[in-house]
């Protein structure tokens, strides 16, 4: 008679379709795992490449904000010269207004010196002869020592003229550069807006025309939020609206000028 322990006794087909439930198991197991390590593996290289892309953005943001930065700074130097030039300029200006002052008193003083030697030569031309009057030689000698002095004081006269004439001509020079300094800082800040953008020519108008005081030649910033993306260079003015070539050199790698971007006059170029 079979013991109840030997009913339960692992038989040969037992076992081997035990191995093959744990066989597939773990077939099963091994086939998520390894699923799972791709999609772990694919994430961290996501992960990475976004980390790549986000320090690559970094790096040319900081980039583009040095760029900017640099910009506004020697935009900052330009408008300080062009200060300290205006003050400089107005210095030498009341300079060579005293100077021209003096050199024209002393041209007054030299004509009226001319004017009283030549008054002394004609009453020193010969005359009929009157007894106790100086002798003809004397009065010839006095009359030549006077023509002497006229032609000296004439020569004088002619040199103070052109000096003159030359202090003159560069203070007339220095008042038109001060009001053109004076006109050029009161535009300074002037603001405005792109109306349209010419991508394919790099020229945009503008909302600013003549009216304002803007000028050909001339550059305006761009700014855009707040921020300096560029500038541009006046070439064509009319009453009410500006054309203005974009200075590409100065914009940031990827940005374009944009139809509302706020433009901001920079001051003529020389």
């Amino acid at each position: 008679m079979l013991s109840r322990s030997d009913n339960f006794a692992p038989t040969p087909k037992t076992l081997i379709g035990a191995s093959f439930f744990l066989l597939l198991a773990a077939a099963i197991f091994g086939g998520l795992n390894i699923a799972k390590v791709k999609t772990l593996r694919s994430a961290a290289a996501q992960a990475t490449t976004a980390r790549d892309a986000a320090e690559r953005s970094r790096l040319q943001h900081d980039k583009e904000l040095k760029a900017r930065q640099s910009a506004i700074a020697t935009e900052q130097t330009k408008l300080a010269e062009g200060e300290a030039k205006t003050g400089a300029a107005e210095g030498q200006l009341t300079q060579i207004l005293n100077e021209k002052k003096q050199l024209e008193a002393r041209l007054q003083d030299k004509e009226a010196e001319i004017l009283t030697l030549q008054k002394q030569i004609e009453e020193k031309q010969p005359a009929s002869a009157n007894p106790g009057a100086p002798s003809s030689v004397e009065l010839q000698a006095q009359l030549d020592d006077a023509r002497q002095q006229l032609e000296a004081a004439e020569r004088e006269k002619s040199l103070l003229s052109e000096t003159v004439q030359t202090v003159r001509d560069r203070s007339s020079q220095l008042e038109d550069e001060k009001k053109r300094r004076a006109m050029a800082h009161g535009k300074i800040g002037v603001r405005g807006t792109v109306l349209a953008v010419n991508q394919a020519y790099n020229f945009v108008v503008l909302n600013l025309g003549g009216r304002n005081g803007v000028e050909r030649h001339s550059e305006m910033l761009i700014v855009r939020d707040g921020t300096f993306i560029g500038k541009i260079r006046i070439s064509s003015v009319e009453p009410a609206t500006t054309i203005g070539d974009i200075i590409t050199s100065t914009l940031a790698r990827g940005v374009q000028v944009q139809p509302g971007d706020i433009v901001i006059y920079a001051g003529a170029n020389p």
